[in-house]
């Protein structure tokens, strides 16, 4: 039904900034909700960030004033950009998003560490 690529990951020192974006491609006729989670070594997947269809955005209480989630529906792309990056926010991030109705992708992981 389609795949997912994520770029953007990469070491950051502390109060730093990255952009990560996830696009779609495939046999793609719609998407729903998008969303970036991120897990830690030891840790379970989390979620981020989250944007549904019509824009509407919800964050995890900890990114909250220092991350943005936004989409382009024309390219089928979802953006997480992360200011103020602290040494807790390193992890594997991972988009995800509901296509066609019903299909739920994830994509690879992309690595983020932050430090000095």
């Amino acid at each position: 039904q389609g795949q997912l690529v994520e770029s953007g990951g990469g070491l950051v020192q502390p109060g730093g900034s990255l952009r990560l974006s996830c696009a779609a491609s495939g046999s793609i006729f719609s998407i729903n909700a998008m969303g970036w989670y991120r897990q830690a070594p030891g840790e379970q997947r989390e979620l981020v960030a989250g944007i549904t269809s019509g824009g509407s955005t919800k964050y995890a209480d900890s990114v909250k004033g220092r991350f943005t989630i936004s989409r382009d529906n024309a390219k089928n792309t979802v953006y997480l950009q992360m200011n103020s990056l602290k040494p807790d926010d390193a992890a594997v991030y991972y988009c995800q998003m509901v296509v066609n109705g019903r299909y739920n992708l994830w994509g690879q992981g992309t690595q983020v560490t932050v430090s000095s």
